[in-house]
């Protein structure tokens, strides 16, 4: 290890010093940087502004250079006066282009440029080109007649209106700019008293250090010096110093006193205790062991063989009585006569041996994890009235140190004496014992002959009642495999119920919604049409009537789609689509959807998002916005007068449960909805989460409602990883809180039990907000082109109507008529295509689906395969909405797909595309 660096007193104040110095000086450097990007930003407010205005004032000044030139042009009739309009025509446009890239960063403001643009291309257009025009053909009369009504004026005075407002929102703007550069001024007068605080307290903090370092060192000597005194002999102690200093340097000369003195304390303690080791002890082998055992305690050593001398014919020979650390016997070898081997020598030459360069071949020490081998060994002669009487062979992972030989070599001085001893002692035992022998032999033979009898006859016991446990188990096992049979046998009846039971349940909801909304669609489109009273025929209550029909209708509409939902949830069918979701945009969404029924309510609405919400988000936007929407909903429903609070934040790491914990989300968000409203008694709580219930059933009789939007928002929230929980009191109002995970990594698979009811899809309708949000299907054509006027679009256009509902067929037919359209029908896929090849072409096909003899399908894989008409637009529609029909649609040859019940305006807007294109 290498010597660790000295640093001494001199050195640490000298450090210290520099400390401050470097604080100091990255301080200044903080400082200046700040006012360098002060000075930027002060640069940009006087360049970026000044040249804003000044673009502006330019523009305005050709609008009027063009404005008095041709006015001067048309009251003298002289061209000079047409040289400042052409001028300034042609340079507005550059100062324009100019205004617009300089505001490259400001969509707001380049969007009232486009408008100021659009309103002086108008007044060109309308009144400048055109009046210059007939006063070149002296068409006095006619520009008479323009100035008269003189359009022009009304641009100007737009024009210059839409200036005003541009000039006030650059005001504002510099403004904000100027605001935002005194807070950062203010913000770096805190940052340098602050940094002047910090270099204070730094220099305060090292001062201290240092002095304590000092301090606490030489305090530290100085205790630990105090408590060796008192302990009484007791001289465990050391002195740690952690600083390499001057202070060093006397801890370590104390501490090399200490472990002397220790060292001889240690010697005379364990000597003491290895003579009153051997009393007692009647056997040279437990005396062996004993030994060994309390040697290698002592000195750390890892493996170890006794032998004891024993006379024979062939002399004297040494013989192992006890071994430490052995392994299946494999330590050492079992005899060897004197003078054979190292061990041998040393008991001839009665010296003791330390090998320290033990060679590979030498017997290895085991342990648990591997063999080891030892880089030590000490072998030991044990000397009785100068006769080598036994050897010790001790082996070690570490060498030797000289205190441990030397505490060796001091307890074999006396322990020659005891191992002669004892072995007198056992030689005197061996004769008593063999005379005792003989008598207990028999004896024994007799108890144990009968001890095996009785054993014999209890094993015997045992068996027989191990056999009738055994019968019985059996017979048990028996029963229950029967009942099991049964039981499994009853589960897969009930399994075949319940999926037939799920089938006819999907049948039952697809037919029902295309039944519901079949007759419902023809209502929706009429009562629509005689809302707008576009003949001028009904009276006002006559509008309100179709008003309330036209309402009614989507509030049945909004029924079905809450039944099918609800449905869906129930059997796990509900598809959840995991995509990302723009945070940030919830809040204008929110505001877009519900200020105009706050407005009507006289309810204020409030909408407050926290700083920490993340942007993007990974859930499924369709469903989070249904709950969002129903919720707040419930709560305008519900709330006469006040307010209605929406509250987005993110749940702090603190707040987490161990439940949200274990869900794999980036993070948790927390939307809470509080109303003043009416409230919710507490044992309520529960029951307003199930389908078809409300609070209670004054509640229903005076807000109306079907009790299924909480139920549907709360299954919803869980197929998302959340949970919906409310807070209320009666009077005072509600808040129900939403708290949902972003789960960028995807949800855990559901359980696929009835394959029929995924088909069943809700209907795609324009969303309300009192309804739950809703798919709208989307054209095929992904932007709209410029469309033209509708009386353009439509006028004369010919339209086949196929449709099997004669009630469908008059309201489609009756719409369409009044946008100018020849209509023609046909009740089934077959009429469709004789009509087809026996009449002039159409210029697109309203086809329904699911019709008699030739369904929609069929007919139009005919029109575009046996007519080979691949270019004429085909609309599908359809009631009977399932999921996978808008893709079977396309397949089969539609270029376009609706649900009905139709919104005249989608299928308008869907008609404009494919007529246009």
């Amino acid at each position: 290890m290498e010597k660790k660096m000295r640093f001494g007193i001199k050195s640490k104040i000298i450090i210290g010093y520099l400390i401050v110095i470097v604080c100091l000086f990255i301080a200044f450097i903080v400082l200046n940087s700040q006012i360098s990007s002060l000075q930027k930003e002060r640069n940009f407010i006087i360049d970026h502004d000044i040249e804003v205005h000044d673009l502006t004032n330019r523009i305005e000044k050709h609008l009027l250079d063009m404005e008095t030139g041709q006015r001067g042009y048309i009251i003298t009739g002289e061209a000079s006066y047409l040289e400042p309009y052409n001028s300034a025509a042609s340079s507005w446009e550059k100062d324009y282009n100019a205004l617009y890239q300089l505001l490259n960063n400001n969509p707001n403001q380049q969007e009232k440029l486009e408008k100021i643009k659009g309103s002086i291309q108008d007044w060109i257009e309308a009144a400048g080109e055109p009046t210059i025009a007939l006063k070149k053909e002296n068409n006095t009369k006619e520009l008479q007649q323009f100035f008269e009504k003189d359009p022009g004026r009304q641009y100007m005075d737009d024009i210059r209106s839409q200036f005003t407002s541009f000039r006030n929102v650059e005001k504002k703007s510099t403004e904000t700019r100027a605001t935002e550069l005194d807070e950062k001024n203010q913000k770096i007068k805190i940052g340098l008293y602050g940094l002047l605080l910090f270099v204070t307290l730094i220099s305060l903090a090292i001062a201290i250090v240092l002095s304590n370092s000092i301090v606490n060192t030489i305090k530290e000597v100085t205790q630990t010096i105090k408590r060796i005194t008192a302990s009484k002999g007791e001289l465990k102690g050391r002195i740690k110093v952690r600083s390499n200093d001057e202070i060093k340097d006397l801890g370590i000369a104390t501490n090399a006193l200490l472990e002397n003195i220790e060292e001889r304390n240690w010697l005379q303690t364990n000597i003491a205790h290895a003579v009153t080791m051997y009393q007692g002890i009647a056997s040279v082998d437990k005396l062996a062991g004993k030994f060994l055992f309390t040697v290698s305690e002592m000195t750390g050593a890892s493996f170890g063989a006794f032998y004891v001398r024993e006379e024979n014919d062939k002399g004297d020979l040494f013989v192992k009585q006890a071994a430490f650390a052995d392994r299946k016997g494999d330590a050492g070898r079992e005899s060897f006569l004197i003078g054979e081997g190292l061990i041998g020598q040393a008991a001839l030459e009665k010296r003791t041996l330390v090998i320290n360069d033990v060679p590979d071949t030498y017997q290895l020490i085991a342990s648990g994890l591997g063999d080891v081998k030892p880089k030590s060994i000490f072998i030991v002669p044990v000397l009785f009235e100068d006769e080598v009487i036994a050897v010790i062979e001790l082996a070690s992972l570490h060498e030797f140190t000289v205190l441990e030989q030397e505490l060796i070599s001091q307890v074999i001085e006396t322990f020659g004496l005891t191992i002669n001893g004892v072995i007198r002692r056992m030689e005197i035992a061996r004769l008593l014992k063999e005379s005792q022998a003989m008598t207990e032999e028999l004896q024994a033979q007799s108890e144990e002959l009968q001890t095996q009898s009785e054993e014999l006859q209890m094993q015997s016991e045992e068996l027989r009642m191990i056999n009738e446990q055994l019968e019985e188990r059996t017979k048990d096992a028996e029963e229950k495999s029967f009942e099991l049979e049964a039981a499994k046998e009853d589960l897969e009846e009930k399994a075949h119920q319940l999926e037939l039971n799920s089938q006819y349940k999907s049948e039952f909801l697809a037919n029902m919604s295309h039944e519901l909304r079949t007759p419902l669609n023809s209502i929706l489109i009429l009562s629509e049409m005689l809302e707008e009273n576009s003949a001028k025929t009904l009276s006002e209550d006559e509008e309100e009537y179709a008003r309330i029909i036209h309402s009614s209708g989507k509030d049945l509409l909004a029924l079905i789609n809450d039944i099918l939902d609800l449905s869906k949830v129930e059997s796990g069918k509900l598809d959840v689509l995991l995509a990302e979701m723009n945070m940030s945009e919830l809040p204008d969404q929110i505001e877009r959807n519900f200020s105009h029924v706050a407005e009507q309510k006289k309810v204020q609405l409030k909408i407050n998002k926290a700083q920490d919400v993340p942007n993007i988000i990974h859930t499924d936007e369709k469903r989070f916005q249904q709950i969002v929407k129903n919720l707040l909903s419930n709560a305008f429903k519900f709330t006469e007068s006040g307010s209605v609070t929406v509250s987005i934040q993110r749940v702090a790491d603190h707040r987490l449960t161990t439940a949200m914990r274990t869900v794999d989300t980036d993070c948790w968000l927390e939307i809470a909805v509080a109303d003043t409203g009416i409230g919710i008694p507490k044992e309520k709580h529960q029951l307003i989460f199930e389908a078809f219930q409300q609070a209670d059933g004054a509640t229903v009789r005076k807000y109306g409602g079907t009790g299924l939007g909480l139920s549907i928002c709360s299954e919803f929230a869980k197929l998302l990883g959340g949970w919906i929980s409310l807070s209320s009191e009666v009077g005072k109002g509600s808040t129900f809180t939403l708290y949902l995970p972003s789960l960028s990594n995807g949800l855990v698979d559901y359980e696929k039990v009835n394959f029929a009811y995924e088909e069943v899809a809700v209907s795609i309708e324009k969303a309300e907000p009192e309804a739950e949000i809703t798919e709208i299907d989307h054209p095929v054509q992904p932007v709209e082109p410029s469309l033209p006027d509708d009386e353009n679009v439509f006028q004369d256009k010919r339209v086949l109507i196929v449709d099997d509902d004669q009630r469908n067929i008059f309201a489609l037919k009756t719409a369409l008529a009044k946008q100018g359209m020849t209509i023609m029908t046909a009740h089934n896929g077959i009429e469709c295509l004789e009509m087809m090849k026996n009449s002039e072409p159409f210029d697109l096909i309203l086809m329904d689906i699911m019709m008699p003899r030739m369904d929609g399908y069929e007919a139009m894989q005919k029109i575009r395969g046996e007519l080979k008409l691949v270019d004429l637009p085909i609309i599908a529609l359809t009631a009977k909405a399932m999921k996978n029909d808008r893709e079977k649609c396309l397949e089969a040859g539609a270029s376009d797909y609706i649900s009905k019940p139709l919104d005249l305006n989608q299928l308008f807007s869907v008609m404009r595309v494919w007529l246009v294109n």
